[in-house]
């Protein structure tokens, strides 16, 4: 048996799950609603404040999809009440970070300033010029669009400029020596 698919998503006090044909699963919690339609093949079950999530049978597929949907509801449940959040750090000389309204405004050493509109349902926040932080209740939207911040300047190995996640360790190379 999976050992996460076995494990029960305790549904805290106010947030409701609904579970619709097809297996599309909505939760509504204090922070807002989230809706996914899951595998149809599994079966989900809300008892007494709990939801259960159990397969048919023991094919490697149905396996590998008894873990998934049980962590995509879980990770439903924890956005609504919790919300999820990433933080960026922007490193190098005259590199910076500006917020307009919903519009991002990275200054990374191009020859122009890469604007970017913060998508639905996630915001982006300013801590001083170089730390971004990306705020939602959707994990997935808020890891993709940080992927996406740190693409614009992805962090190089000699000297650590560029975007990174604040938990992101960057190896250092050490750079080319001159003739003796």
């Amino acid at each position: 048996m999976s050992r996460i698919g076995r494990m029960p998503i305790a549904v805290p006090a106010g947030v409701t799950v609904e579970i619709a044909e097809n297996n599309k699963v909505t939760v509504k919690g204090p922070k807002g609603t989230l809706e996914r339609v899951l595998p149809s093949e599994m079966e989900i079950k809300q008892e007494a404040g709990e939801i259960l999530v159990s397969r048919p049978n023991d094919l490697k597929k149905m396996k590998s999809l008894h873990g998934l949907t049980r962590t995509l509801i879980n990770n439903m449940v924890m956005g609504v009440t919790q919300g999820y959040e990433k933080k960026l750090e922007v490193n190098g000389v005259g590199y910076r970070a500006a917020k307009a309204g919903k519009k991002l405004t990275l200054s990374l050493g191009y020859s122009h300033p890469v604007e970017m509109e913060d998508p639905e349902g996630i915001e982006t926040v300013l801590e001083g010029q170089n730390v971004i932080i990306v705020k939602g209740i959707d994990k997935e939207k808020v890891g993709q669009f940080a992927a996406e911040i740190r693409d614009k300047r992805r962090p190089e190995p000699y000297k650590g400029k560029g975007i990174k996640y604040a938990d992101e360790v960057i190896r250092r190379k050490v750079g080319k020596t001159g003739k003796k």
